[in-house]
């Protein structure tokens, strides 16, 4: 007769049952090193297998776009993989920027989506466009990975322009264009500039109530336009790191509300939910392993016990 087993206690615990339940291999690969000691080569083959022939990626690397095709917004999760797990230079981030430079717009920066996506499922909340213009959704976070690795590459001087006069000229923008720009800050070289816009962002997301500060009143402030009902942004989205500028946009015990909150999200089955709209099975399958391991690194980031 086989033992009883006792249901995993710690919250790590059972979050690593939840992945090994539901996640992708890749997530299983990145959960491995991040907290069972596993080796960056596992990830990065993992991660290759979204690779495509023009050094992109596609296949549904980032879930709400569905297909083959390579698209920015697959590259930017890539690249974030890439970085965690120290790999991101050589050869294989030569020919990422190889695929970014033919796929820019006249900016010299990167579209939301590349038309390429058409006729493929993706959600129906980013409009696929012929000749779609310049995003700092999707080029902020590569400009600002690629800064931070030290890596330079031509393609680098305009795309850097582009996300500096977006960043700086932000008056009307929603959450995840506002973490986009937070993300090329963080990576950005010039410090002091980049502090003296995080500055700026940071006042205008209070002023705006983009962010969540007291997860207790969540009803008394308004989700972005388009965003799901409940899609509320929290101090943790903006500063995933205590070592992000968006860190000091918020007071000790704001944070510590947030970090709270984002604790009691571990599910009964270990995992965390996705706060954006499902809206095909896949998503949501794929989506929240992504999700809980961004949760596991954000409390181990500001020293909240795991187990």
């Amino acid at each position: 007769m086989a033992e009883n087993v006792s249901p995993p206690s710690t919250p790590l615990a059972r979050a690593e049952r939840f992945i090994w339940l539901t996640a992708r291999v890749l997530e299983q690969r990145l959960f491995e090193y991040h907290f069972l000691g596993g080796g960056a080569d596992a990830v990065q083959t993992a991660l290759f297998a979204y690779r495509n022939d023009d050094d992109g990626y596609g296949h549904a690397l980032e879930p709400d776009l569905r297909g083959p095709v390579s698209q920015p917004l697959h590259v930017a999760h890539a690249l974030k993989v890439l970085d965690r797990i120290g790999r991101c230079d050589g050869r294989d981030v030569e020919q990422i920027c190889r695929y970014l430079t033919r796929i820019s717009t006249s900016q010299g920066a990167l579209p939301a989506l590349h038309p390429s996506l058409r006729g493929y499922p993706a959600a129906p909340w980013i409009p696929v466009a012929d000749d779609p213009p310049s995003a700092l959704l999707s080029t902020g976070p590569v400009v600002g990975v690629l800064h931070r690795n030290e890596v330079w590459h031509a393609w680098l001087f305009r795309a850097t322009d582009f996300c500096w006069a977006a960043v700086e000229s932000l008056e009307e923008t929603h959450p995840y264009e506002v973490e986009a720009a937070v993300a090329f800050l963080d990576g950005a070289p010039d410090r002091p500039r980049a502090a003296a816009a995080a500055r700026r962002l940071g006042a205008l997301v209070r002023e705006r109530r983009l962010v969540l500060l007291d997860p207790e009143r969540a009803a008394e402030v308004p989700v972005a336009p388009g965003y799901a009902p409940g899609e509320h942004h929290l101090a943790y989205d903006f500063a995933p790191s205590p070592d992000s500028l968006a860190r000091q946009w918020f007071s000790e015990a704001e944070m510590d509300r947030s970090l709270d909150h984002l604790a009691a999200l571990q599910g009964e089955d270990g995992g965390w939910p996705i706060s954006w709209r499902a809206w095909a099975p896949g998503t949501a399958l794929e989506g929240r392993p992504i999700v809980t391991l961004e949760a596991l690194l954000t409390l181990r980031a500001y020293g909240r016990p795991l187990g």
